[in-house]
């Protein structure tokens, strides 16, 4: 399976987090709206991305929800029917949850900067660093952590999970839009 180290933090300065991605980055930068249905599996994770009604991907992966950077392991498979896998997936494992983002995309290199902004939860920054043949996930975590070094990601705002246990988890706060 493809893999990647990466890397899920709360955006504190969101305008000087953009700023620095944008000045790392090799491309312009891509918006992205996402749909993301998880579906209750036994293992890993199991999720449909919804881009529009022809355009989806089904997405598997396995990493520990731990706070810096992390493995991950996943498979996507692309589909033109995302409603009709929807209905089918839905009928055989259930609906663990839904979570709407807005994504803007950076690359850097081989990682990707994403700059999240999550329906519910507020503003957040996820690198992703795609591993490259004969490439170890340490590899990965000192790329990952050199990129949180020059966009200010601070320890303190690293997070555990995924965005579905954040709007899962009983709250007092909220987050910052």
């Amino acid at each position: 399976m493809p893999a990647n180290v990466e890397v899920k933090a709360r955006a504190g300065d969101y305008h000087a987090l953009t700023a620095r991605a944008a000045a790392l980055s090799d491309t312009p930068a891509r918006i992205i709206r996402q749909e993301d249905t998880f579906f209750d599996t036994p293992r890993g994770r199991l999720k449909l991305r919804v881009f529009s009604p022809e355009s989806g991907e089904l997405i598997y992966y396995e990493r520990p929800d731990s706070a810096g950077p992390k493995p991950s392991t996943y498979l996507v498979a692309r589909t033109d029917t995302p409603a009709l896998l929807a209905d089918g997936l839905r009928a055989a494992f259930g609906v663990k949850g839904i979570v709407r983002k807005e994504r803007t995309l950076y690359m850097a290199g081989q990682t990707r900067i994403h700059l999240d902004r999550v329906e519910g939860l507020g503003r957040f920054v996820e690198l992703e660093v795609v591993l490259q043949p004969g490439q170890t996930p340490a590899d990965g975590a000192r790329i990952a952590e050199a990129l949180m070094a020059e966009l200010g990601i601070r320890d303190a705002d690293l997070i555990e999970g995924a965005y579905l246990d954040l709007l899962a988890a009983p709250r007092t706060g909220g987050f910052p839009d």
